[in-house]
């Protein structure tokens, strides 16, 4: 059984971590096809523990250090509205994106469209079995994107997966109309160089830009070269996406980007970017490009220009994801320690690696620089049997104030004021308890975002989330109201 309650979980840290055919969308009629994970953020998995391990998880559950099996825990501030489970799309889920009053969650089988006109009831609207890791989903007008990442034996919603080594496989961008949301069809593919890990829309009136990030090249992948030192560009025109093509493909990383080991052990070695976020009314993008971070203008969006470029070569394993505040003085960037498949928030690894990094925007125009100021990291305990990583998070919306909701895989959704950003804290919190004490597995919110006064979560064994958040730092931002929300295509909320 189990149960919705707050709980004070004890501070104590657990002990050490174990280390163009066919271009029909196939709405569900039966069960989906598997979808082959990647590396990077990787699908569920279980590995095995140590009896001790177990036996240390079991015991911090009995003396309330930690949330019991399956058990939801949460701040006081937070209320879980529902949860709707997976249904006939079994993989991972993914990512989300928003729409009027629906919501568009992305799984490595397909996606799913809710309406959530009345948060503490969702209804599914459709399904669509389209299997391709990772499935990563954004929406804008009548378009809907999705991205795979997994080499397939074609570009169609019935495609099976084939090695990456063989010149006819495909992997790339997918572009389904959904002006009819119960019926989306699928209109378009492009095939891009590594396929499509995560995507970032650029949306103008006429055309929509996708920035395409992948990485991972290999000599024996004739559709994924080295040095693969940069980022796709697609353009897709709004009234013809069937037009959609490659237009570019802008090169990064002239030196080649952070070489990884032997120069700097335990950093990935750059091999294109894992994702980029935009904010277009400010001609200013931020990449999280694996042993990179990058801020560049995106004012010729076919053509973006690096402004400056860090590394952390002491903390920072895999550089997962940017996020910036709403007055653009500011940049979080995420580290996927572990791939998404370790266990992280633990003793062992510590409160700095596998944490976000803040870094403030100093100077002006092409001149600005990225400064590092402090880290931050869930400090709920978690046990060596939960997969617990830094992943996708937005802001929330408060004049003066610098807020964020993100998922932790099994470290549940944070909430969280970086203000300061020299003193980051948590404000709230909702997660729920180990999947189970016997074997390591990858569980939790993947994506945690605020959109018209709630927060949505995509669960990636447990289904989609919501949660109401009531808290004078926050509750200014219930008065915000988007018409659309791709997270990484960032609003200006309060305008110029």
């Amino acid at each position: 059984m189990i149960s919705l309650h707050t709980s004070p979980v004890r501070r104590r840290r657990l002990g050490v971590a174990t280390a163009a055919a066919g271009l029909l969308a196939t709405l569900l009629m039966a069960g989906p096809a598997a979808a082959t994970p990647d590396p990077g953020d990787r699908g569920a998995a279980r590995t095995g523990v140590s009896a001790a391990q177990e036996a240390e998880a079991e015991a911090a559950i009995r003396n309330g250090e930690i949330p019991g099996v399956d058990e939801i825990v949460h701040s006081s501030n937070i209320t879980h509205l529902a949860n709707v489970p997976k249904d006939a799309l079994k993989g991972t889920n993914t990512d989300l994106a928003f729409q009027g009053r629906y919501a568009f969650a992305g799984n490595y089988d397909g996606f799913r469209i809710f309406d959530i006109s009345d948060p503490r009831s969702p209804r599914t609207v459709s399904q669509v079995l389209c299997p391709g890791s990772q499935n990563d989903i954004s929406v804008s007008g009548n378009l809907l994107f999705l991205s795979t990442d997994s080499s397939r034996s074609d570009n169609s919603c019935t495609s099976t997966t084939q090695p990456a080594t063989e010149k006819s496989s495909w992997e790339g961008m997918k572009v389904f109309d959904i002006s009819d949301k119960r019926n989306p069809k699928y209109v378009a593919a492009v095939e891009t160089a590594c396929g499509s890990h995560t995507h970032t829309l650029v949306p103008e009136r006429k055309n929509v830009y996708v920035y395409v990030s992948s990485y991972s090249p290999s000599a024996t992948f004739p559709d994924c070269q080295p040095p693969h030192d940069g980022i796709s560009v697609i353009k897709v025109p709004r009234n013809a996406p069937e037009k959609a093509a490659v237009v570019n493909f802008p090169v990064l990383f002239p030196d080649g980007g952070n070489p990884g080991a032997p120069d700097n052990p335990g950093v990935s070695r750059t091999t294109g970017c894992h994702d980029i976020t935009v904010l277009p009314s400010k001609d200013l993008a931020a990449g999280a490009c694996m042993g990179d971070g990058l801020l560049f203008s995106i004012k010729d969006p076919e053509n973006p220009k690096i402004i400056d470029r860090v590394q952390d070569n002491v903390n920072f394993a895999f550089w997962h994801s940017a996020t910036f505040n709403q007055t653009t003085d500011k940049v979080v960037f995420t580290d996927e320690l572990g791939g998404g498949g370790a266990a992280t928030c633990n003793e062992e690894i510590g409160p700095k690696r596998g944490a976000n990094g803040i870094y403030d925007i100093v100077g002006r125009g092409d001149h600005r620089k990225l400064v590092f100021r402090s880290y931050f990291k869930i400090d709920r305990p978690q046990a060596d049997t939960e997969v617990c990583v830094a992943h996708n998070g937005s802001i929330i919306p408060v004049k003066g104030r610098d807020l964020m909701v993100q998922a932790w895989y099994q470290g549940g959704v944070s909430v969280w004021d970086f203000t300061d950003s020299s003193k980051p804290k948590e404000i709230g919190y909702f997660e729920r308890g180990p999947v189970t004490t016997d074997a390591v597995t990858t569980a939790g919110p993947w994506s945690a975002y605020y959109y018209n006064g709630y927060i949505y979560s995509n669960d990636i064994a447990k289904g989609f989330d919501v949660l109401k958040l009531d808290d004078r730092r926050t509750d200014p931002a219930k008065r915000v109201r988007l018409d659309e929300l791709n997270v990484q295509t960032q609003p200006e909320y309060f305008g110029r």
